[in-house]
């Protein structure tokens, strides 16, 4: 058996960018930034590394949310699955690129921000809610598996 399942939260990073297909389905791609945040112990300075992640949705209902409601400075809790692909450049140079892909039913995205929230607030609250809703939800299912 196995996995290959990545879990995100982060900020997307600029306005995602729909594409069609040749038979007319529509692709969303856009960059997920996450974030993490540290003090260094010796010199007490504030720290910050930021990863981007580009994610490709070929699911016609999660594309069809992406359209409607996610731009730049959304944020957004992301399931999808590694998928590295190769291409050729310009140069005849093959290259490869690792993506996030969301199609199928083992993808999902939540919203953590309203339009508001995306310009004022950094989603922390919003992300802690959504992960606790999860957690409730994880042990609520867990109870009902008890039979006492």
């Amino acid at each position: 058996m196995s996995v290959n399942k990545v879990i995100l939260v982060g900020s997307c990073g600029q306005d995602p960018k729909i594409a069609k297909t040749s038979s007319g389905k529509e692709i969303a791609n856009f960059s997920l930034a996450t974030s993490e945040k540290w003090t260094d112990k010796a010199t007490g300075e504030k720290k910050e590394k930021t990863e981007w992640h580009k994610i490709v949705v070929y699911s016609e209902s999660l594309t069809n949310v992406i359209k409607n409601y996610v731009k730049k400075g959304s944020k957004l809790y992301i399931e999808g699955q590694l998928q590295t692909r190769k291409w050729i450049d310009k140069d005849g140079v093959e290259k490869y690129t690792t993506e996030i892909v969301l199609q199928g039913f083992n993808s999902k995205i939540d919203l953590l921000s309203s339009k508001k929230e995306d310009q004022s607030d950094d989603g922390f609250n919003q992300i802690d809610k959504h992960l606790a809703k999860k957690e409730d939800n994880f042990n609520d299912d867990l109870n009902d598996e008890v039979p006492f």
